[in-house]
């Protein structure tokens, strides 16, 4: 639409509004289909749970059916219950959202405005950035670790974080472990970041893919919330238990903070279907610990394909992989398009700290895997070689 063609009122909408560059989710399969003509489609860019959704999940699902004319409990009080039992922690401290993104945002409108700032590291998860500038704040992007740093390329540089924080901080943000590059934060670092976050600031810990890691060293934001007041953990529905068309997650803090966080929650936040899976899903510790199993083997899988072939792979203890290439990831994203598997790129035209080569690849079963892997080779194949015409 030209700017001439726009209506008037567009041009009074709020500028940080209009400065937003939108979301953009992951290639949908079925787009895919239609542009390439192909029938069998693999996702594997937006860390979807490739054994499908809780069995447990679907069966409250099927039951549900028969209410959809009724409107959901707007406090969630079955799941908020739910969740505290399965967590040990009070229910007081349970703020549900209609996914993590939700609870992010709730952050936002609650503790930023103009004015004020959020500190988050470079290559942390995109709503940071977004809900920040929703809020009219500033985002206080901290460079991460470099691509050659022998003990986390890529990764949050905590110490720097705490360095970046001043008096119109409100909130500092971290993923553990990250998307969109699966790197992570030991307990110590956590913990001295933590230390280093004002009273009067919301520290935000979000672990969405906190699951997936089978190291008990890990550390457990749930935990932490006992010994930091201003400590909000998120957490979500929509990965390992595999409920990502619901939408749902859940905020776990002091009850003070939960408080506000729900004043500004939406009325029915969560749909009625959503909270009898999630809280179904709870209980189903026999398919998330299978799911844990196939992410582990398939992290190894792409581990070793990787050091067959001479592929830098970033650390991961998430259920994705990323994958530097020798190319701009748009080209090698498109050249996986035509062979029907479709990934994340995570870099543009930019340098994009180090990650404009890069792809983020879904860990799914082996043979997904396979095919991905497969694909991958042929397309690196396919561009080496018109860069050699090209010479």
């Amino acid at each position: 639409m030209q700017a001439e063609d726009r209506p008037a009122a567009a041009a009074t909408a709020r500028g940080c509004v209009q400065a937003i560059d939108r979301y953009v989710p992951g290639k949908p399969a079925e787009e895919v289909a239609r542009e390439y003509g192909i029938e069998d489609v693999l996702k594997l860019a937006s860390n979807e749970n490739p054994l499908g959704a809780s069995p447990r999940a679907t069966e409250a699902l099927r039951e549900g059916l028969a209410d959809l004319h009724v409107y959901p409990d707007g406090s969630g009080y079955r799941l908020k219950r739910a969740i505290a039992d399965h967590y040990r922690v009070r229910p007081e401290q349970v703020t549900l959202g209609n996914g993590s993104n939700d609870s992010l945002e709730l952050v936002a409108r609650v503790w930023l405005e103009p004015g004020t700032n959020a500190v988050f590291s470079d290559h942390a998860f995109a709503v940071y950035g977004l809900a920040t500038q929703a809020a009219g704040a500033e985002a206080k992007v901290v460079p991460a670790r470099p691509a050659d740093d022998p003990v986390m390329p890529f990764g949050a540089d905590t110490a720097a974080m705490a360095a970046a924080i001043d008096e119109n901080t409100r909130v500092v943000f971290l993923a553990n472990p990250n998307n969109p590059t699966g790197t992570w934060v030991e307990a110590a670092d956590l913990r001295e970041l933590l230390d280093a976050v004002p009273e009067h600031v919301i520290a935000v810990l979000d672990e969405a893919y906190t699951e997936y890691v089978e190291d008990s060293s890990f550390p457990d934001g749930l935990e932490l919330t006992a010994h930091y007041p201003n400590l909000v953990v998120t957490r979500t529905f929509s990965k390992i238990y595999g409920l990502a068309s619901l939408r749902v997650g859940f905020t776990v803090s002091d009850p003070a903070i939960a408080s506000l966080l729900d004043r500004v929650r939406h009325p029915f936040n969560v749909n009625a279907l959503a909270l009898r899976a999630a809280e179904a899903a709870l209980e189903d510790l026999a398919f998330v610990n299978e799911s844990r199993r196939v992410n582990a083997a398939g992290l190894a899988q792409w581990q070793q394909a990787a050091a067959e072939r001479g592929w830098r792979t970033v650390p991961s203890r998430a259920n994705f992989v990323t994958v530097i290439t020798p190319f701009p990831a748009a080209f090698v994203f498109e050249r996986m398009l035509r062979e029907g598997v479709i990934v994340r790129p995570l870099g543009g035209d930019e340098d994009c700290g180090g990650l404009s080569t890069a792809l983020r690849i879904t860990v799914g079963t082996r043979d997904q895997n396979e095919r991905a892997i497969a694909a991958l080779e042929r397309a690196l194949g396919q561009l080496a070689d018109e860069d050699r015409h090209a010479d």
